[in-house]
C-alpha cells in the first residue's frame, strides 16, 4: 500500500539523493513545507523569512520498507542534535523536521527518536521538530534530482555524495534485518 512520508534535514539536495536509492520508494519529491508564505521560492526560502524548511515528499509501499525504517535512514543521514543546522548550511530553513501524516507516523517517530537517545554522545540531544504534515510545496523543476544530474558540481562532491555513501551502509544494514519490518 503506497504512504507518504515528509522530512526535512537539511538540504534537500542530500536528502532527496539518500531516499532515491530506497526499494520501495515510488518517489521522492523536494520542495516546501512548514512556514507562513503560500507557493514560495527557492531565493524566498532560502533568505530564512518564509518559515519553510527545505523538505522532501517521499511516496512509498509500507510492504517493502516501513515507516519506521525510513525514519531510522533519516536520522542516521543527517545530524538531529544541531538546530537549524546541517554541515555549513545554516538557517531555519535547513532545521530537522518530520512532517507526520497520520497519528500512527507520530507514535512512530516518537518511538525511533527514543531508541535513538541511548546512542547519542553525552550531552546531546535530538532537536528534531514533530509537526503535523502542512500543505507542501514542490521545489522548481531545476532542484528535482540535483544529484543524478550534476553529481560533479561541487557541493554535490563534497557533501552529496558523502550522504548518499553513508546512507548505503543504513540501508545494507536495515535490508538485512528486514525493511519492512
Amino acid at each position: 500500500m503506497l504512504n507518504k512520508a515528509t522530512f526535512a534535514g537539511g538540504c534537500f539536495w542530500c536528502t532527496e539523493a539518500v531516499f532515491r536509492q530506497v526499494p520501495g520508494v515510488k518517489s521522492v519529491t523536494p520542495g516546501y513545507t512548514g512556514g507562513a508564505v503560500a507557493n514560495p521560492g527557492y531565493e524566498q526560502v532560502c533568505s530564512g523569512r518564509t518559515g519553510h524548511a527545505e523538505a522532501i515528499e517521499i511516496e512509498f509501499d509500507d510492504e517493502v520498507v516501513s515507516y519506521e525504517n525510513l525514519l531510522r535512514l533519516f536520522f542516521a543521514t543527517h545530524d538531529p542534535t544541531t538546530p537549524n543546522r546541517q554541515g555549513h548550511d545554516v538557517g531555519t530553513q535547513y532545521r530537522s523536521a518530520v512532517f507526520w501524516h497520520f497519528p500512527e507516523q507520530e507514535a512512530a517517530l516518537a518511538r525511533i527518536m527514543d531508541e535513538l537517545r541511548p546512542t547519542l554522545p553525552p550531552g546531546a540531544q535530538i532537536v528534531t521538530q514533530s509537526q503535523p504534515a502542512a500543505t507542501f510545496y514542490p521545489a522548481e523543476t531545476e532542484h528535482h534530482r540535483y544529484y543524478e544530474l550534476n553529481p560533479y558540481a561541487p557541493y554535490c562532491r563534497a557533501v552529496v555524495a558523502g550522504k548518499v555513501m553513508k546512507g548505503e551502509q543504513v540501508l545494507a544494514t536495515l535490508q538485512q534485518r528486514g525493511l519492512a519490518d
